[in-house]
Parts: C-alpha cells; structure tokens; sequence
C-alpha cells in the first residue's frame, strides 16, 4: 500500500498543483489511515470496507484532534480512494457514504498573460523535444484541459478541420473543446517534424510521445513545465494546473462566461466554475485600489 501512496502524492502533485504543505498533510493524513489498517491486518485496499473506515474516523476522534484536522483528514482520504477508483484499482469507493463537511475553497493560482507567453517561448524549437513541448504547452493553454487529458489524448482525437479535441474527462465522459489557430499551428509542427524524429518508426497510440517511444507521463510534463518556468524567470509555483486556471481566468477576464467555461473545463457542477468568479473579483478590487483616487 505504500507504492499506491507513493503514485497518489504523485499524482495530486501534477493534476491539482497543491502547495508543499498540503501535499505534506495529505501523505501523513493517509499514512495514518494505512497504518491503522495495518494493525487491523487489513494488507489490501481492495478490502477496505466502509466500516473499516468509520472504526478509523472514530478512533482518530478520540485521539483528541480538531475537527479542522479531522475534516482534513477525511479529504485525504476521500481522495485516495478517488485516485484508487480513477486507475481501476479499486471497483467501488468504500468513502462514497461519508459526509465531508462544507469548506471555503481557495481560490486557485493563475499567472499573467505575459507569464504564460514566456512559458511558451522557452522551449527549444530546433529539436523535436521542444517542438513537443511547445505543442502540449500551447494545446494545454488553448483549451484548459486537465494533464492527465491532455497525456491520454490519441492521434484519432484531434480534428484540424473544425479546429477541435475530443477530451475523456472524470468518469470516462466525453466533450468537444475547441483549439485555437496557434495551438494548431504548433501541433501540426510536432505531428508532422517532431513524433516521427522521437518514435523512429516505432508505434504508439497516444499523441504525445518520448524517445522511448511510449506516452508523456504525468510526472514526466509536471517536471518540463517546471524547467520551462525557471527558464522564463517566473518565480511563482507553476503546476500544468495554473494553466487551467489562467485559461479559465483570462477567458472570464475577457467576456466568456461561466456556463462556457464550465462545458470546456468539463465541470459536472457550475458550483466548481463559480470559484474563477473569486479569481475576477480579487482583480478588480486590485484595480479599483490601484487606480481610484480615494483607495
């Protein structure tokens, strides 16, 4: 079960851009979870009942903790066993009955436009590496969706005739996202120069590869995204998911509205979009404070 840790902080890590110290809660909120499910010789996540976890919840309670932490606690949990649903580990989520309490969200990281145009040059167009870099950046900025989206995404799924993907988001469903001209000028680079150079002659279905012929990784574009930035000089922590965000921010910035924004981002809920509503009024109030003349 510590492998199966290990790949989830893994993968929150890249899908949802969390802070050092969250990241840090959630290993030791589900350690503590594994471990007493080691002293009730439970060895399997398969065989992890619903049951098993209230005995947890409720000796942890005991123990004493906030409820600020026990909330916590059950967010982590409730998001390994999401994980663990995700990769087909597991069959059905045993956390799917407990309540989590309502919490504030925060609102989410987003960068500048002149940020995001410096990311974009980074990568070294003269080799097929940087060509690929520059498509997954540029196609991942034009259309917000989430990595592990853009990681699956197969060579049959793009249309450059009516300029769109076809995206398998949370629960397998399915949605059209547009692409903008540069993105597609820039995957068709990559297509037609650089996947041809990095597979020689091998055969992979997904459409973004490496030298080893097989799919980008999580992991693998987590860390290029992050040299991208050092190389730009941006100091602030980017995640493949500030780029969501600031596709989500400056498409609301300039007029789009939620319910668009939701259908792209693939939001089961508009409650989860209304969160760049946050993002938009936390820049005005900057604005307001910046040039009024009585702030």
């Amino acid at each position: 079960m510590d492998q199966l840790l290990d790949s989830f902080l893994a993968y929150i890590t890249v899908e949802k851009g969390l802070s050092k110290n969250t990241l840090e809660s959630y290993g030791r909120d589900v350690t503590k979870f594994l471990t007493f499910l080691e002293e009730q010789e439970i060895k399997a996540v398969q065989d992890i009942k619903y049951e098993n976890i209230l005995d947890f919840l409720s000796n942890f309670k005991k123990q004493g903790f906030s409820d600020t932490t026990t909330v916590r606690t059950i967010v982590s949990i409730k998001q390994f066993f999401k994980y663990l649903l995700l990769e087909k580990i597991i069959k059905e989520d045993p956390t799917s009955q407990i309540h989590t309490p309502k919490m504030k969200k925060s609102i989410p990281g987003v960068i500048s436009l002149e940020d995001v145009e410096k990311i974009l040059s980074a990568p070294d167009k003269s080799t097929p590496e940087g060509l690929r870099d520059l498509a997954m950046l540029e196609v991942l900025y034009a259309t917000g969706i989430r990595v592990s989206e853009l990681i699956n995404l197969k060579l049959n799924e793009v249309n450059f005739e009516m300029g769109f993907v076809i995206v398998y988001g949370k629960g397998s469903k399915e949605r059209i996202v547009p692409m903008g001209e540069e993105a597609q000028e820039k995957l068709k680079t990559y297509m037609e120069h650089s996947r041809p150079a990095l597979l020689k002659q091998k055969e992979c279905k997904e459409l973004f590869v490496t030298r080893r012929g097989k799919g980008m990784t999580r992991q693998g574009f987590w860390k290029l995204i992050k040299t991208y930035a050092l190389k730009a000089n941006i100091t602030k922590a980017i995640s493949p998911h500030t780029l969501r965000h600031s596709f989500a921010t400056h498409l609301l910035e300039r007029g789009a509205d939620l319910r668009t924004i939701q259908i792209m981002l693939g939001h089961s809920d508009i409650s989860t979009t209304q969160i760049y509503t946050h993002v938009e009024n936390e820049r005005l109030k900057e604005i307001h404070k910046k040039y009024h003349p009585r702030s």
